[in-house]
């Protein structure tokens, strides 16, 4: 098994990142990948993301937000060709990191890949489709992978148990220049204010949190297929759509509590950035959370959400400020770049 190794931080590379995932989407992957793409520039590393921006799109179904690439594999490969990457990481398993992939294979060039949603629970949550099957698809996807990069240790162990090889660790980081705690936005609300910030989703399990009994207000930052629903069944929630950099970052500083009721995903950057704000987070004690948040100091995990939520109103917010600022993009885009497979190493090493 290939182990995560200590970034050469002399050796300049032409980096591929294939994604599916880009802007104008906002969740995590999008904000990971921008952000990565970016600091391996400062780095010195040369990068070209292959995203969806500017090719044949078809909106995904029950997610029209999401658009997945069509009939692009020919421009991709004449891309590639041109581009003669040094290391080519696949980060989704959509239709464009589909068609890399398969240009890898065809040539013999190694690559990477990253699992960065737990999408056989996603698929479950919208279709009638067994987790196993998706599994199944998954490993075919990532096994010629030289590596397989996941944000925590407890979302690599769930890929061993299914039977993904070489996987490895690649942290997420946030950008605490942005999200700090000055200059909270004064809601003119009843407090205490708890506040959600993502994607309004089924997969996101937001309902968990909107039928908590709890006091004060309950604030939900984004947008998705499902606000409309839920903000016309919970009339007595302040849906504001989305807020971006210093106008989020003021949201998360002004509210008391950070809830995040998710159960699929395998990270969940948002608590960083809540956690720079200095708000605590209250969550379930699952993947993502169990691996982000340091129980009792910058939040709260339990099956009782309201529980959760109580606890973490008790919370000092300075504690959690540190914390988030030992958690920077640098150190997160080294692990990345260490993480890679350069087409001339892997031949030596072969």
């Amino acid at each position: 098994m290939y182990a995560s190794r200590t970034a050469p931080s002399i050796v300049e590379m032409r980096i591929v990142i294939a994604t599916d995932a880009w802007t104008p989407q906002v969740n995590g992957v999008v904000t990971t990948l921008c952000e990565t793409s970016e600091q391996l520039r400062r780095e010195g590393h040369d990068v070209r993301m292959i995203t969806p921006e500017g090719r044949r799109t078809v909106p995904m179904p029950t997610y029209p937000e999401i658009r997945l690439t069509v009939f692009e594999g020919g421009k991709i490969r004449r891309e590639l060709d041109d581009y003669d990457p040094d290391c080519v990481h696949i980060a989704t398993e959509g239709l464009v990191g589909l068609s890399v992939r398969a240009y890898c294979l065809r040539r013999n060039i190694p690559f990477t890949t990253a699992y960065h949603t737990q999408f056989p629970e996603y698929v479950r949550a919208r279709f009638p489709i067994p987790i196993s099957w998706t599994v199944r698809l998954l490993k075919w996807i990532h096994k010629p992978a030289v590596r397989t990069m996941v944000p925590t240790e407890s979302m690599r162990q769930t890929l061993l148990e299914r039977g993904f090889e070489d996987v490895v660790i690649w942290t997420r980081g946030v950008k605490t220049d942005v999200f700090t705690p000055d200059n909270p936005f004064a809601y003119d609300l009843p407090r205490p204010i708890w506040i959600y910030v993502g994607r309004v989703a089924v997969e996101k399990n937001i309902e968990a949190f909107l039928d908590l009994p709890l006091p004060g207000s309950k604030v939900i930052i984004g947008d998705g297929p499902d606000r409309e629903r839920l903000a016309g069944h919970y009339e007595d929630c302040h849906f504001l759509g989305y807020r971006f950099g210093t106008e989020l970052a003021r949201c998360l500083a002004g509210s008391d509590v950070f809830v995040f009721p998710s159960k699929t995903d395998t990270f969940g950057i948002v608590m960083l950035e809540a956690m720079a704000c200095g708000l605590p987070v209250a969550a379930y004690p699952v993947t993502g959370p169990v691996d982000v948040v340091n129980p009792g100091v910058t939040g709260c995990l339990d099956e009782d959400l309201a529980l959760a939520c109580s606890r973490a109103l008790d919370l000092n917010r300075s504690d959690c400020r540190q914390y988030a600022e030992s958690r920077g993009w640098r150190s997160s885009t080294r692990q990345f770049a260490a993480n890679l497979a350069p087409r001339q190493l892997v031949a030596v090493e072969a």
